[in-house]
């Protein structure tokens, strides 16, 4: 509802989230997580790696899945779960864990921590993320981020909000003015050399690059008009799912690197107000950084 103040100007009351639907469980349980998480920086005690060395994961995630998935499971015992820590590392992998969960009608896809190598060195930019798939479709997306206590929420159809008030891509119109984000993920054989193409290809036509090591926070901050593009080549369905919805709810565009819709299987992806997509795009396939084999 809208209030009109004595100046005259009407004022959009923050969004609430009503009930204890999908959103509200999301939240509530992104919110528990993202407590914990913190409490435990510099705490860290069993730092292991997965598919390299960079690739880092700690008793912190695999803690704080297992925690997510009680709590979720609380509220649906009969939906299906899709977690980075249970899955094996590697892209077959979780292509094939995907393929699975594609079969249930109601699918959560989590990240416990969102830059798990930020979390270590205590690097101040990670976060919990929270989607749930409903027959294929993104349904609720939440990203928080418990150093700066906002939390991100997308419901189909809803729109997308930060703390109750909804968020809105940037207006950008030219590449030259434009912050673009990107990333850098572990795998140094194949994802990084592409995306290293499109950075030397992007940096000098644009105002600059911010690479701050959680997938799921840069899409949250294109959903938010932080950043006015995001691209990167060689992600899992847990980084980007929740905020994928985040961005389409705020006026935004999603595809692959190829110019394709967006799909939960999208391993390559450009996510940005939808007035510099085509140039992101476009710019990739010229560096042939696309991440896609001719």
């Amino acid at each position: 509802m809208n209030s009109v103040n004595p100046d005259n100007r009407i004022e959009r009351e923050p969004y609430v989230v009503s009930g204890k639907g999908y959103t509200a469980v999301a939240i509530n349980v992104a919110a528990k997580a993202g407590e914990w998480i913190k409490s435990r920086q510099g705490q860290v005690k069993q730092l292991g790696s997965k598919t390299s060395a960079q690739d880092l994961v700690t008793e912190v995630d695999k803690g704080v899945e297992q925690m997510i998935r009680r709590l979720i499971l609380t509220h649906y015992p009969d939906h299906a779960i899709l977690g980075e820590e249970g899955v094996e590392p590697g892209a077959e992998a979780a292509k094939a864990a995907l393929a699975e969960g594609r079969q249930h009608e109601f699918l959560w896809i989590v990240d416990p921590i969102d830059g798990t190598t930020n979390f270590v060195h205590g690097f101040p930019f990670y976060c919990v993320s929270i989607a749930l798939v409903v027959k294929g479709e993104l349904a609720v997306g939440v990203i928080y981020d418990p150093v700066r206590d906002e939390m991100f929420v997308a419901e189909k159809g809803k729109g997308a909000y930060m703390h109750g008030i909804p968020t809105k891509v940037s207006a950008e119109t030219e590449p030259g003015s434009s912050l673009i984000a990107m990333g850098f993920p572990p795998d140094r054989t194949f994802a990084q050399p592409m995306n290293m193409a499109g950075l030397q290809h992007i940096l000098p036509q644009i105002r600059g690059i911010r690479a701050g090591g959680s997938a799921a926070l840069h899409l949250a901050y294109v959903a938010a008009g932080r950043v006015d593009g995001y691209w990167e080549v060689g992600l899992s369905p847990w980084d980007c799912a929740a905020g994928v919805l985040l961005v389409l709810e705020s006026g935004g565009k999603v595809t692959d690197t190829l110019g394709n819709p967006y799909d939960i299987g999208t391993r390559h992806l450009v996510a940005s107000n939808g007035k510099i997509q085509d140039f992101l795009v476009n710019s990739l396939q010229a560096a042939e950084a696309t991440g896609f084999t001719r």
